[in-house]
């Protein structure tokens, strides 16, 4: 058995189209070799249709964007009842275009995905949190379960990343009571801490559309809501590693919905058994659009590596720019960009140039070569 389980070249092929490519040249060769698919994400965009390849629903359900306005988006509901949630398809960066501010963007359409799940039956649930264009410390998304963030006068705050500042008192008594029952895993490579210079506005802020006043105005507001959070829950977590992941999303759906923080790839492939399957396969393949040090220090390939055990690991990506150490796990990478192309012409060019890198490996592997 074979197993092809990599990760999207990010802005030019999906992992499940990474996986078709390479499968398809071993089956010219042999069509009744057994190939499996295991395409694998993070937490980011795709971790749904990833979770979702080899069996399941996708749910449609309109809700909330960052901007308050109806958005079609979608939940997985794999076989098990598990609901797979990307937080990004309702409160992620493609949906504000060049409409960027931290300020005035809201988590909410996230709670409204997490409502959803709930009605359907599911009591586990796994959500990406890659991507956000928010920094409202989770606060919409807790509000759409229930909850309220209050100011001094007892009035609703602004379920934003301006609202943060305002907040003097927290209502759970009106969250789901259905969280009670569901387990929640938070997929999230982030480790940054909810405030401070390592935290949630100075570290992602800017890329969301904040100045320098603004990431300010939102660490101060964060600071706020850990204040009052651990008046109100009698804990702290906003220095967990994590905390301050998606715009302090993290830190909300530990303190207020009992979510556990768990590394994305790892939680995806256990999901979909690799580990199980990794035992007994002959080869695995990984990859992903760039194959560099962080490759082999916790990206996916590294933990696809790690977790296959004693079986032979191989990468194919877009470029390579390290050199494997002599006790990598990941023997060989096959380099798909021989040229390095411009982003438009790899844009171009990448399905073909996959499947003649394909092509070449596959001839490796049956002539014996690793």
């Amino acid at each position: 058995m074979i197993i092809i389980a990599p990760d999207s070249f990010k802005g030019t092929m999906s992992a499940v189209e990474v996986c078709e490519i390479v499968k398809n040249e071993f089956l010219k060769i042999k069509p009744d070799l057994d190939v499996r698919c295991l395409p694998i994400a993070d937490g980011g965009e795709g971790t749904v249709d990833v979770l979702l390849f080899n069996g399941g629903e996708k749910i449609n359900v309109t809700v909330k964007d960052p901007y308050f306005e109806d958005v079609e988006s979608f939940f997985g509901v794999l076989p098990d009842s598990t609901a797979v949630i990307e937080m990004a398809a309702a409160s992620g960066l493609p949906l504000v275009g060049e409409n960027k501010n931290p300020l005035l963007t809201t988590t909410y359409g996230t709670g409204q995905l997490i409502r959803a799940a709930l009605d359907n039956g599911c009591r586990k649930i796994l959500i990406g949190i890659g991507g956000s264009a928010t920094n409202d410390g989770g606060i919409g998304c807790v509000a759409a379960l229930g909850a309220k963030f209050l100011d001094e006068n007892s009035n609703e705050v602004t379920l934003n990343g301006a609202g943060l500042a305002d907040i003097c008192k927290i209502d759970l008594t009106g969250l789901d009571e259905r969280l009670s029952g569901t387990k929640i895993k938070v997929l999230c490579d982030v480790v940054s801490p909810l405030y401070g210079q390592n935290g949630a506005a100075y570290v992602f802020a800017p890329q969301k559309g904040a100045d320098e006043n603004t990431v300010i105005k939102l660490d101060n507001g964060l600071r706020n809501l850990a204040d009052v959070t651990k008046i109100t829950i009698g804990m702290d977590n906003s220095s967990l590693e994590g905390a301050g992941a998606a715009g302090g999303l993290g830190f909300a759906l530990v303190s207020f919905l009992g979510g556990e923080l768990v590394k994305g790839a790892p939680t995806v492939l256990r999901a979909m058994g690799f580990d199980k399957l990794a035992e007994s396969a002959e080869l695995v393949i990984t990859g992903e659009g760039c194959f560099d040090e962080q490759s082999l220090l916790g990206k996916a390939p590294s933990c696809v590596a790690e977790m296959s055990g004693d079986t032979k690991v191989i990468a194919v990506a877009g470029c390579c720019r390290t050199d494997l150490p002599e006790n990598s796990k990941i023997k060989r990478v096959y380099v798909t960009d021989k040229e390095g192309k411009s982003f438009e012409e790899l844009k171009k060019t990448c399905f073909d140039d996959l499947r003649k890198t394909a092509e070449t490996m596959v001839k490796d592997y049956f002539e014996g070569k690793f």
